[in-house]
């Protein structure tokens, strides 16, 4: 069940990275690797957000967390405004993130032990006993056990690591957990393993995550509801179920016909292969981002920005096709 108030709330939120200089040595070029995102999380709930390499998606994430601040917009978290709440001392207890390189975020000079009570040491919980006793609770609950504790992040397999990675993040009893991309990096069967954990531990402790991914199977299997990302922007929001039996952007679409699809009697629907590369952030198309590879473009998405639309409840799009339906 989810709250009635958003947990997390992204209002017009921005990151231009400069790039290049000018006269007297100012910036004059800028990445827009995210460029104007809504979005709200609800307790309880996990939200995908898809898309392809270099669309913004893990920036989000590093923002939500106050890894990057934004360069406009602004981020709410639990009613208050993230630039207040990072001054807080519940910052680091609430939001936590699980990392996609389980190797490089795990300390190899650490033992597990260390690795999973920093958090707890940081934030001053109880006694080193105390700490003992819940490191052992916390690799229980990720599938290893307490004999684990005393070896180093080396020992271990990519699975393995990243369950380590898990008992970290959920050390403090966080509310919200940025997953950037977490099963990206292991085999297929790995994968499912790290899936079902995090939805049972979801189940059990109520978290909310907010689920990065490029593949639109893996967010389709632990998320409520999908974000789809293009070029720094949402292209389409809705229910999982409703984005992935009726998508309504194009570029939905184009990314759900490349799905994989285990039913042979569905095996000879249309590809929809889009054309050229992703265009580069540092100078996004004029009009709609999309239009350069959109297998539907109008004239008018050359010159027109579309805005992000409701177009039916938990349903918003960013397309003309629909943004001409409504007016």
């Amino acid at each position: 069940m989810t709250g009635n108030q958003p947990l997390l709330s992204l209002r017009g939120i921005k990151k231009y990275f400069p790039v290049g200089s000018g006269l007297f040595g100012k910036r004059n070029h800028f990445i827009k690797a995210v460029d104007g995102v809504e979005l709200d999380i609800y307790p309880g709930e996990t939200v995908g957000l898809v898309g392809e390499s270099g669309c913004g998606k893990s920036t989000i994430g590093r923002m939500v967390v106050g890894l990057t601040d934004p360069t406009g917009g602004e981020i709410y978290f639990d009613g208050k405004k993230l630039s207040d709440y990072k001054r807080g001392k519940d910052f680091g207890r609430d939001l936590q993130m699980i990392f996609q390189d389980s190797y490089s975020s795990l300390d190899p000079r650490m033992t597990v032990s260390d690795i999973v009570a920093e958090p707890l040491v940081l934030h001053k919980f109880g006694t080193k006993i105390e700490r003992k006793k819940r490191v052992d609770e916390l690799l229980e609950r990720v599938g290893l056990a307490s004999y684990h504790s005393s070896r180093y992040p080396i020992e271990f397999s990519g699975g393995q690591r990243q369950r380590i990675g898990i008992a970290r993040a959920l050390a403090l009893q966080p509310k919200l957990i940025i997953c950037d991309e977490p099963v990206s990096a292991l085999d297929v069967s790995i994968q499912a393993q790290i899936l079902n954990l995090l939805k049972e531990i979801q189940r059990d402790m109520g978290l909310s995550y907010l689920f990065i991914a490029h593949g639109m199977q893996v967010v389709k299997h632990v998320s409520d509801k999908v974000a789809v990302m293009y070029l720094g922007r949402v292209a389409e929001f809705a229910r999982k179920e409703e984005l992935f039996e009726n998508p309504q952007h194009p570029y939905t679409k184009a990314l759900l016909s490349a799905v994989p699809l285990p039913d042979p009697k569905l095996r000879d629907r249309e590809r929809i292969i889009l054309k050229g590369d992703l265009p580069s952030p540092a100078n996004p198309p004029t009009g709609c981002r999309f239009h350069t590879r959109c297998p539907v473009v109008m004239e008018k998405c050359k010159t027109t920005d579309p805005t992000l639309l409701q177009i039916a409840e938990d349903r918003w799009t960013a397309c003309l096709l629909h943004n001409a339906q409504r007016t």
